[in-house]
């Protein structure tokens, strides 16, 4: 049987993933498409944690710019959409007998606990799924800082960013199909050539901490499988 190469993941998972292409919101076949996928990892083994955007329901910065919302706001606004999604993931990660705990940035006590290190910690030493929503908890950060800031500070060993497309190209594959592909890079180059996988803090954060970082598509079968196995899959940066 596989085992995971890494102690404990963290998993960045996009508010686009949640929805059909083009569209908004929640499916329920996405949903549990995802759900699966974190279940794959959490069973190899691996202390898994996830951070959720909320793409599919609201960016605060586009939604600042396009209205008279202030940014502050808007990013706010945006964080308690993570949560959104962090509760439906939660929900049917149980349903498939996976113990899980969304833990926030931002205090909502009603359906989530509020993240503290030491109790994240404590849930992985259960078993348990940690789902990490509210962002930083603070407005002019994305859910990328995010992953990259709770990494380091739960001694992750590895971070996946998962998308839709295969890894890291040169330029955006849906709109150039000559754009290339890179299937290994180094955080100087990420940074130098401005590649746009991630924020530069995010990977500014994970190169100081020398936490690697593998994106991929995750909708793309036995993909996590094969990067927590340390098997060669999309775009290694470290």
């Amino acid at each position: 049987m596989n085992k995971s190469k890494y102690k404990r993941v963290l998993l960045k998972i996009s508010g686009e993933t949640f929805c059909k292409p083009g569209e908004f919101g929640i499916d329920g076949d996405q949903l549990n498409s995802i759900a699966e996928r974190i279940l794959s990892i959490a069973r190899l083994g691996a202390d898994v944690g996830v951070v959720v955007g909320a793409g599919n329901i609201l960016r605060g910065k586009a939604f600042s710019a396009n209205s008279d919302i202030p940014r502050n706001t808007a990013d706010y606004m945006g964080m308690l959409a993570t949560i959104i999604n962090a509760c439906a993931i939660q929900e049917v990660l149980e349903k498939l007998g996976q113990p899980t705990r969304v833990m926030s940035a931002i205090e909502v006590s009603a359906i989530c606990e509020k993240f503290i290190r030491r109790r994240a910690i404590r849930h992985f030493e259960k078993s348990r799924v940690v789902i990490l929503a509210g962002g930083t908890g603070n407005p002019f950060f994305t859910t990328d800082t995010c992953v990259a800031l709770r990494a380091s500070e739960l001694d992750a060993d590895l971070v996946i960013k998962a998308t839709k497309v295969d890894g890291v190209y040169s330029a955006d594959p849906m709109t150039n199909p000559d754009a290339e592909f890179f299937d290994h890079l180094s955080y100087d180059e990420v940074m130098q050539r401005n590649l746009r996988v991630m924020d530069q803090s995010a990977v500014s954060l994970c190169r100081e901490n020398n936490i690697p970082i593998i994106v991929l598509n995750i909708f793309k079968e036995g993909n996590i499988t094969k990067a927590i196995c340390g098997e060669k899959v999309g775009t290694l940066i470290n």
